[in-house]
């Protein structure tokens, strides 16, 4: 395991075995996961002969700022990191009144292959690490000079997919010893793995889980999801009910509105009939037109309606704000195009 993917008590080993002392771990910890340095050389208060060392034996994980997109629509930056194996993925810090929220990838790609998705567009290469996918929050941090106060692992990838590492992600980034980002300000999302998002509930976490419903019946739901046909609509909402007994937390679920797709009054009476009288919010998402793909984003009449019809059911529901719109700022585009160039190149 690389070394910031460690808890302080597994540092603490690394550093016994070294002939250090036990306090040498909280240092360390702090100088990785405070004050975010991405060199030993940074770390003053530890012996140079341990830096030189750990150095030797246990390589940071730093990320490689690609390039950064700046929205002249709003404060949203994209940002395409390369991982120390040459990997690329995309990360997005926003702006809101709440606070700055990053959104993180989980995995290199995505297997879900979601039908509406650039970022399952060539599978899955690999799961991220728990120190990639902290690295995102610290290098974003490291570039703006900004605390970050909400993360929604919401990137490329199924971050059910890559359970031990989000887990350990997440017990590290809300570490009191760490940055202690409240786990109520971070959300995970999950196209809709079943089983899995009965685990999660079993950890009894008060994050934010998010699941992407994007159709209220079965039938439709497997023409642009197909994670629909190993688990259906049936078990899906009953793994969202237990979760939401389980923790107490209300259920997130994403709709991605498809012009002439999913974003019909019928469809919006369906999905009202699936959620009334359960603890859930739901949230619009206008779908982020696609080059590879043949969907267009619904026409605002549409989604107003939509939005309408849901509430006149009582069920909570708000219409995603769009940012950085100008800069491809949906998941996987970034990427896509990065890999796409270089393909050109080689050509």
């Amino acid at each position: 395991m690389d070394i910031k993917s460690m808890t302080i008590e597994e540092l603490s080993e690394v550093l016994r075995g070294l002939g250090q002392p036990a306090y040498r771990a909280k240092q360390l910890y702090s100088w990785l996961h405070v004050r975010l340095v991405s060199d030993y050389g940074e770390m003053s208060n530890l012996p140079k002969d341990l830096r030189e060392a750990l150095t030797a034996e246990y390589p940071l994980t730093v990320l490689t700022k690609v390039v950064r997109l700046d929205s002249a629509l709003d404060e949203t930056k994209k940002y395409l990191f390369r991982l120390p194996d040459g990997n690329v993925i995309e990360s997005v810090r926003m702006e809101y009144h709440h606070g700055v929220s990053v959104c993180i990838s989980s995995q290199v790609g995505c297997r879900m292959g979601c039908s509406f998705c650039a970022s399952t567009i060539g599978g899955l290469v690999r799961n991220l690490t728990p120190s990639e996918m902290l690295e995102q929050v610290y290098a974003i941090t490291r570039d703006s000079g900004a605390r970050v106060d909400n993360i929604v692992v919401m990137g490329s990838g199924e971050p059910l997919d890559n359970y031990e590492n989000l887990l350990r992600f997440i017990k590290m980034v809300t570490d009191e010893n760490g940055l202690h980002i409240s786990q109520r300000n971070i959300t995970v999302s999950t196209c809709g793995l079943a089983p899995m998002l009965r685990k999660l509930a079993e950890e009894h976490l008060a994050i934010t889980p998010a699941v992407s419903l994007h159709a209220p019946n079965d039938e439709l739901r497997k023409q642009l999801m197909p994670v629909a046909k190993a688990y259906s609509l049936r078990e899906l909402m009953a793994a969202a009910w237990y979760y939401a007994e389980t923790t107490g937390r209300r259920m997130t679920f994403e709709y991605s509105l498809i012009e002439g797709v999913n974003d019909t009054p019928q469809l919006a009476k369906e999905l009202a009939g699936l959620l009334k009288g359960r603890p859930a919010h739901v949230n619009l998402i206008p779908v982020n037109p696609v080059t590879e793909r043949n969907y267009r984003r619904s026409l605002v009449k549409n989604v107003l309606q939509f939005q309408k019809m849901l509430e006149n059911e009582g069920i909570h529901v708000t219409i995603r704000r769009e940012l950085g719109s100008d800069i491809d700022a949906a998941c996987g585009q970034l990427r896509r195009h990065y890999e796409e160039s270089k393909q050109e190149l080689k050509v």
